[in-house]
């Protein structure tokens, strides 16, 4: 079963580009919120991750602050 990845993400920033073409690149579906544009996703992401930094990437519950290749493969279990 697919795993559910929301990316919270802001459209200047690099390291949220570089996650979302990692996903791409492996055939992962997400969904993308732009968190300047969506002030209550925003706090959502917030409240998940304790952060205000983007990207922040929410699989299937695991929260990842930041493009953390490594972690990212590990909780899609692409290891």
């Amino acid at each position: 079963m697919p795993k559910k990845v929301t990316v919270y993400s802001t459209p200047t920033c690099p390291y949220c580009t570089r996650a979302k073409q990692f996903l791409t690149d492996n055939r992962i579906a997400f969904d993308n919120v732009d968190v300047s544009v969506d002030t209550g996703r925003a706090e959502e992401m917030i409240q998940k991750s304790g952060q205000m930094g983007v990207p922040v990437l929410d699989i299937d519950g695991e929260i990842i602050v930041g493009f953390d290749r490594e972690r990212i493969q590990r909780a899609l279990g692409l290891t």
